[in-house]
C-alpha cells in the first residue's frame, strides 16, 4: 500500500457511478480535503475481517474482491467491486468490526474518507443517505439470491452465473461482442463456492462447447447467451 496525492473528487471519472455522485459543490471540496488515497498491488489487503473501520473506502480504479473466511479456512468471495463502488460501509453504519476483508484483485487505487466526514454527509445530504439505503437494499437482495444459488444450483450452473457476474461487473462498454478478464482459478472457484479442480474441469467443458476461450489466467466469453441458458436451466 502506497499513499500519494489524492485525485480531486470534482474531476473523478468514477464519481458518476459512485455514492459520492450525490455530493456537490462544497461537499466535494470538503471530502477531497479530508480524504487520503492509496495504491494497492494485486493481492494486497485493503482492510481485514475482524478489524475496526475508521472510514469509508471508495475505489478509484482497479478491481477489488470482498472475501470472508469460512470455518474450514477457505476463502469465499462474497462480492466484486469496481471503480466508483464503496466498500466497508456496513461496518461503519453498524459501528462494528468488518465482517469481511477487501483485497485488490489487480492493481487498484482506493480513496479513504474518514468516518467523521462520512457521518456528516449522512446527516446533511438527503440524497447521500437515500443512496446509502439503496446500497443496503441491493446488497441484501444479492445476498438472498446467492444463498438460493449455493443451496439449489449445481456447480456448472453456478460457474456460468459467476462468469456472467464478472462480465456484468467489469465490462467497460455494453454491447461489446467479447469480454475478457484475467482471474486466477482460485479466485473464480471462490466466487462459485467449489474446488479449484472442479472449476478447471468445468472451464474445459465450456471451452470444448465454444462458450469461452482461455489463455493463461485470461478468460474470454464468446457466448454469453449460452451461459445464460445454463445458469437458468432449473429456474
Amino acid at each position: 500500500m502506497i499513499r500519494f496525492t489524492a485525485p480531486d473528487c470534482r474531476n473523478c471519472v468514477s464519481r458518476k457511478n459512485s455514492l459520492l455522485g450525490c455530493c456537490k459543490g462544497n461537499e466535494l471540496e470538503d471530502v477531497s480535503a479530508a480524504k487520503s488515497c492509496f495504491t494497492f498491488k494485486k493481492g494486497q489487503v485493503i482492510f481485514h475481517e475482524g478489524t475496526r473501520p475508521a472510514g469509508l473506502h471508495c475505489i478509484n480504479s482497479g478491481k477489488v474482491k470482498v472475501t470472508k473466511m469460512g470455518s474450514d479456512g477457505k476463502e469465499q468471495i462474497i462480492r466484486l467491486a469496481k471503480p466508483g463502488d464503496v466498500v466497508g460501509y456496513r461496518a461503519l453504519m453498524a459501528d462494528s468490526n468488518y465482517s469481511a476483508s477487501a483485497v485488490a484483485l489487480d492493481d487498484a487505487v482506493v480513496c479513504f474518507i474518514p468516518k467523521s466526514q462520512f457521518m456528516d454527509l449522512i446527516a446533511t445530504n438527503v440524497d447521500f443517505s437515500s443512496g446509502l439505503m439503496k446500497l443496503f437494499s441491493r446488497a441484501l437482495g444479492e445476498a438472498e439470491e446467492r444463498m438460493v444459488q449455493m443451496a439449489y444450483k449445481p456447480v456448472r450452473e453456478r460457474l456460468a452465473e459467476a462468469l456472467l457476474l464478472l462480465q456484468k461487473t467489469y465490462q467497460q462498454q455494453e454491447g461489446d461482442n467479447k469480454f475478457t478478464i484475467s482471474i486466477s482459478r482460485e479466485d473464480l472457484a471462490s466466487i462459485v463456492g467449489t474446488a479449484k479442480e472442479t472449476t478447471i474441469r468445468l472451464l474445459s467443458e465450456f471451452k470444448d462447447e465454444n462458450i469461452i476461450t482461455t489463455k493463461g489466467s485470461s478468460i474470454t466469453i464468446l457466448a454469453p447467451d449460452k451461459l445464460f441458458k445454463i445458469c437458468h436451466l432449473y429456474d
